[in-house]
């Protein structure tokens, strides 16, 4: 006898399945806006754009670059094992970055939108032999529709915010429902997992976070020539993946140290590059000399900020900068990752709400490995302190590196979760 759904998913089902044909002009204007790829679009549809390849399949999800970076290491581990991979994700910079990170031979998709016919014809034309849900993107018809294919999901690197956790608790049998359908949830922390388990989880692992194990950023080496050029001994410091709000404080951060510091270059990496122009325009309000990287231009030795508003770059910023405020800190929306910055040697500042990286902030500030900032005035007085000593910046550059080293181990940890799994579809491959 099929399993009766709580009421809160049939009604979501319902309005789902009623909503799909205006998902056509939901496309329409993000492709308006820059948040669909129009030469891609029908991907969000279901329509697949490539043919699936024999022998079994593992998909991978993650929503956005954050997620796929992290996943970038698992998946070169089952590349290297000869598994065919689909990755699926969900924003326009996540597939642009998948074009130069994924290993060869991996492929690429739009995820659905949850509708049930869109999610069916995704399903059916993919027909995945293993599910790999990466930190906590759970939508519900593509689990259901896993789940009544049978196919094994797991959550790898999984992290549920308590915001997340406190509204999934006022729907306890729908979320319980949907993860009942998870065969193993391998988590970050403890404390993820056992938000997990009261949510209705049953099989919950803490394996640690990949985003740890995860290697460098890429850079191309004749751009980070060129910029060592144009830049030459000027003092520099980045705030990376910033949010509205923090290239104000920024701004007159810099606009208080050039006194001090009148070769001082500010890169400002906006976590939404479409928001370049506006804060090009800020900067220029307030009588600084201004230079976007979308557009071409260059931190020429007049420029007083650096709009870095293109994506993929990261590599090439962090290579030039002894100092990183990571955004998303100041401005409360859980912030970023530090551990890229940290692995190409910055020293990093942070603000106060951080709790999407809770366990590796709490880590990198006890062992003197970061700094958080409370406020514009005390980011304005740490970025001075270290622009004036850097013998105190490479202090703390080291102990957030050696922090970082001493919390790795995630990759190996999921890889051994994983095996069962991995070794009955080689069984398989073997097989066909």
């Amino acid at each position: 006898m099929p399993e009766r759904l709580p009421l809160g998913l049939r009604l979501y089902q319902l309005a789902s399945h009623a909503a799909a044909p205006a998902v056509r002009g939901l496309i329409a204007r993000r492709v308006k806006t820059g948040k669909e790829n129009p030469a891609r679009y029908p991907e969000r549809r279901g329509e697949p754009s490539k043919p699936r390849p024999t022998g079994p399949l593992i998909w991978v999800h993650g929503a956005s670059v954050g997620e796929m970076l992290a996943a970038v290491p698992l998946i070169e581990q089952l590349r290297a094992r000869q598994f065919a991979v689909l990755v699926t994700s969900g924003t326009v910079t996540s597939a642009a970055l998948a074009e130069g990170r994924l290993p060869p031979g991996t492929l690429h998709q739009f995820i659905p939108f949850d509708a049930p016919r869109y999610v069916d014809r995704f399903l059916e034309h993919w027909r995945p032999d293993l599910a790999l849900f990466v930190e906590s993107d759970l939508w519900p018809n593509i689990l259901l529709g896993a789940g009544a294919r049978r196919v094994p999901i797991i959550v790898i690197n999984g992290r549920l915010s308590e915001r997340s956790f406190k509204r999934w608790r006022l729907v306890p049998s729908v979320i319980s429902t949907l993860l009942s359908r998870l065969d193993l949830c391998l988590t970050q922390s403890s404390v993820d997992a056992q938000r997990y388990g009261d949510l209705g989880a049953a099989r919950v692992r803490v394996t640690g976070n990949l985003k740890l194990d995860a290697p460098p950023p890429p850079v191309d080496e004749a751009a980070l020539t060129r910029f060592h050029t144009l830049i030459g001994l000027r003092e520099i410091i980045v705030a990376a993946s910033t949010h509205a709000g923090e290239e104000a404080a920024m701004i007159a951060a810099h606009t208080r140290l050039r006194a001090k510091n009148p070769s001082l270059l500010t890169v400002i990496v906006p976590r939404h590059p479409a928001r370049g122009e506006g804060i090009a325009a800020l900067a220029k309000a307030a009588g600084l000399a201004v230079a976007q990287r979308s557009r071409g231009e260059q931190p020429k030795r007049e420029i007083d900020v650096y709009v870095a508003d293109t994506v993929g770059e990261m590599g090439l910023i962090y290579r030039i900068a002894p100092i990183v405020f990571m955004g998303g800190s100041l401005a409360s929306h859980g912030g970023q990752n530090p551990i890229e910055a940290i692995r190409l040697g910055a020293a990093v500042l942070h603000g106060p709400h951080v709790w999407n990286f809770a366990d590796i902030y709490t880590a990198l500030d006890k062992a003197h490995g970061a700094a958080p900032v409370v406020d514009e005035a005390m980011l304005t007085d740490r970025l001075g302190e270290w622009l004036s000593n850097p013998a105190a910046r490479k202090a703390v550059a080291e102990a957030g590196a050696a922090a970082v080293k001493q919390l790795g181990g995630a990759l190996e940890r999921t890889l051994a979760a994983l095996d069962p799994y991995l070794i009955q579809l080689s069984l398989e491959q073997r097989a066909s």
